[in-house]
């Protein structure tokens, strides 16, 4: 497993842009994509880091691990929700991220949108 991405939430989207568009090139990264509510970096064709605006279940913070399997993802899921997770997305391919990336998504009981990927 390794840390896939983490997703930041953000009050002015415009504003935070600017910031990390500012840094970007200091820390190693470059935006590779750029939305009303979604800015992503990354160093290849991945994202490894976004900010956001819109809030998924308290927080509005999100981290994805990068597991080594579809099992993994499948027992991620399992064992989150049994671990009093609440479901933000079953284990499945999700066309629109790429035709091999299979995840799944647990709200933690703090509110926090964890998802496993792998990307096959």
């Amino acid at each position: 497993m390794k840390l896939g991405h983490i997703g930041v939430p953000v009050a002015d989207i415009a504003r935070a842009k600017a910031f990390y568009d500012a840094i970007a090139d200091s820390i190693g990264l470059k935006q590779l994509a750029d939305h009303d509510d979604f800015v992503g970096y990354g160093l290849d064709d991945s994202y490894e880091f976004y900010i956001h605006t819109g809030k998924v279940g308290i927080s509005g913070l999100h981290v994805c691990f990068d597991v080594n399997s579809k099992e993994a993802v499948e027992e991620f899921y399992k064992t989150g929700l049994e671990a009093g997770g609440t479901d933000n997305g079953a284990p499945g391919i999700r066309e629109d991220y790429s035709p091999t990336y299979y995840a799944a998504f647990v709200i933690d009981p703090d509110g926090n949108n964890i998802e496993a990927v792998f990307r096959g």
